[in-house]
């Protein structure tokens, strides 16, 4: 089974300096049809105006990845770390028990564009921590590369779940393919171009929820495509 979600279908919001778009339910938007798949419960593509940003706020029991698209993103929280992210690096933040956060484009001048990912853990209550590092070199390749996992493979971020985030590039005459095993979910969105998955068609901001697939087929489209798949441990 292969459900499309595409692009226009996704809640949005205006906040001026922010400009939002939800895979699924969050803040304002609620569609009682839309509210995650399996363990993954956010992804938000964000567009945050030079200069702002989300002030100190608090998150608890939820692995939160965020993937910059363009741009940089400054990071502090109240376990006393702090960064700056650009395109080809991963955030991660175990919120545990708790933890306060912001988030600030730190640009006088240039946009920052990010996808904000939410995972439920797999137990709830543990110790908050947080993870920055460079993945791969921006556009560079049309092999996986693995954003994060359970036990930080291959320089992935570590997340408290049975759940692999991977990243891939394609160009018109490229494939790729992943496995999935009996019982597991998996979620695909296009970041940018085209992509079809196993024989249906998907485009920027487009997503998918499957079930029931033994093996995912990837085709690079027309235009380059940028796109994250995830492989989600079995509903509860």
């Amino acid at each position: 089974m292969i459900q499309l979600r595409p692009s226009d279908a996704r809640g949005q919001a205006d906040h001026g300096w922010l400009q939002a778009k939800h895979s699924f339910s969050f803040a304002d938007y609620y569609d009682p049809r839309e509210m995650g798949w399996g363990a993954l419960r956010v992804i938000n593509e964000d567009r945050v105006a030079p200069g702002t940003g989300f002030p100190m706020h608090g998150h608890r029991d939820m692995e939160i990845v965020t993937y910059i698209l363009s741009g940089a993103l400054e990071h502090k929280d109240s376990l006393g770390n702090g960064g700056i992210i650009r395109r080809g690096e991963v955030q991660r933040m175990s919120a545990g028990k708790g933890v306060l956060h912001s988030e600030f484009n730190p640009s006088a001048d240039e946009e920052t564009h990010l996808l904000q990912i939410w995972i439920e853990p797999a137990l709830k209550g543990g110790r908050a921590s947080y993870d920055q590092h460079r993945l791969f070199t921006p556009d560079n390749a049309s092999l996986w590369v693995l954003v994060a996992s359970p036990d930080g493979r291959d320089g992935s971020a570590v997340i408290q779940q049975d759940a692999l985030l991977l990243a891939a590039h394609l160009g018109p005459a490229e494939a790729v393919r992943h496995a999935l095993a009996p019982g597991r979910l998996a979620y695909v969105h296009v970041i940018r171009g085209q992509v079809s998955l196993n024989g249906v068609a998907l485009a920027a901001g487009d997503g998918a929820k499957i079930a029931d697939e033994s093996e995912l087929a990837f085709q690079g489209g027309a235009e380059p495509g940028e796109f994250l798949l995830f492989d989600l441990p079995p509903a509860a």
